[in-house]
């Protein structure tokens, strides 16, 4: 008898029917990262997730031409706008030609990685540093703890830019400056404290393990790691919203909003329970082996843009390796990461590197969302000012599959 998980999962001879497909394209569709697989019931045969290959199934259907493509693109497929700001490669991210890794090594700080994110040149928007401190009516809200990190954002974000002038200011250096003040005040917002001269990196750490250096070089590093990724879910909402000329703030809460999904932002928590689960497990290979058997997703592991690995959540193990090598905690991560890859042979990306790095650091799984939050914001700003720089309003036209309305001539139904 059949389990709902086990209907998600066919065999090749299904998959490749449904597709019309060899089975030596059935392989190569997988290597591509098109379809997953999974080890069959006897460990020598695969088998297919089957929303996958029918979601595959459909393109091929929906025919060729401008509109497929248009429809393919919303996927992750084709490319449907031009951007100089970041280009994802096998290696990681590059930010205006410059990768993402590298300036980790180099000792960059998230705020380097904005200057360069925002093609500041000699402008330096962090100087002055913005005042310190909020506005009477946003501080009780702001340094509400008792609200989760993304809502007291996204309720206090608004009213700061009534209290902000120009905020409609074409011109690049204010928008740059303004951005600056956002990146900061963003960052204390998260962490119910207060924006201040500290770069975020500090300001974060100290918020979570004061006075430990080694953390907030992890953090620094995370938050680098995070600041853009191309046409992400919450980049693409802070583009379609700066489009029409809303102010940065606005664009900042699109992003905020996109984030705050289960499907976007919710995968650091699926990553930490994952991780808590094995620490708590008397076997974490059986676990993960368990859940890859059934069907379950392994939160934390793979990245469809990165088939061999996520330089990112790479660069962030390696770190934690190096640093806490002696945490009884780095134990179960490396026990975790290892059963993944001996069971799925998939890799952590960087969402189950940021729950890790929470993890070690016996802190919760809400910190870990905080760091996505605090580091993609440079890259929202520099989506926004990029779009709001061409001028052009996203507005994408839908295919209508409904009913079709009736014609006027037509008599009532009787």
């Amino acid at each position: 008898m059949h389990t709902p998980a086990d209907a998600e999962l066919i065999p090749a001879p299904e998959a490749c029917a449904v597709l019309g497909i060899s089975a030596s394209t059935l392989y190569a569709y997988v290597s591509r990262g098109l379809i997953e697989s999974r080890p069959g019931p006897d460990h020598r045969s695969r088998v297919y997730l089957r929303r996958d290959v029918e979601r595959l199934a459909q393109r091929k259907q929906a025919g060729r031409g401008a509109a497929r493509g248009a429809a393919q693109s919303l996927d992750r497929g084709l490319p449907v706008m031009e951007t100089a700001i970041s280009l994802i490669r096998p290696d990681g991210p590059c930010y205006r030609g410059r990768p993402a890794v590298a300036l980790v090594r180099a000792g960059a700080t998230l705020e380097d990685a904005a200057r360069l994110l925002w093609d500041c040149g000699e402008l330096d928007p962090f100087d002055p540093p913005p005042a310190e401190g909020w506005p009477a009516r946003v501080a009780p809200l702001a340094t509400d703890a008792t609200l989760p990190p993304l809502e007291r954002a996204m309720a206090a974000i608004p009213l700061l830019a009534v209290d902000q002038r120009h905020t409609l200011n074409a011109a690049p250096a204010i928008k740059r400056r303004i951005a600056a003040t956002l990146l900061r005040q963003n960052a204390a917002l998260l962490v119910a404290g207060t924006p201040d001269a500290r770069p975020v990196h500090q300001l974060l750490a100290d918020a979570w393990r004061p006075g430990d250096a080694a953390f907030a070089e992890l953090v620094r590093a995370a938050l680098v790691l995070c600041a853009d990724h191309e046409l992400n879910v919450s980049a693409f909402a802070a583009r379609v919203v700066a489009s029409t000329g809303a102010h940065l703030h606005a664009t900042v809460c699109a992003g905020l909003a996109a984030l705050s999904g289960p499907r976007h932002g919710g995968a650091t928590a699926r990553a930490y329970a994952l991780l808590a689960d094995g620490a708590e497990a008397r076997s974490p290979g059986a676990l993960v082996h368990e859940r890859w058997q059934r069907g379950d997703e392994l939160p934390g592991f793979h990245h469809v843009l990165y088939p061999d690995g996520d330089p990112r959540g790479a660069e962030l193990l390696a770190m934690l390796r190096a640093r806490c090598a002696d945490n009884p905690r780095m134990g179960e991560v490396e026990a975790l990461v290892a059963a993944a890859a001996e069971s799925s042979g998939r890799l952590p990306n960087i969402d189950g590197m940021l729950a890790a790095l929470c993890h070690v650091h016996g802190l919760g799984p809400a910190p870990a969302l905080v760091l996505f939050a605090a580091g993609r914001l440079a890259g929202w700003l520099a989506h926004a000012q990029e779009q709001q720089d061409r001028g052009r309003l996203i507005r994408p036209r839908a295919q209508y599959v409904g009913v079709v309305p009736e014609a006027a001539d037509d008599p009532p139904p009787g």
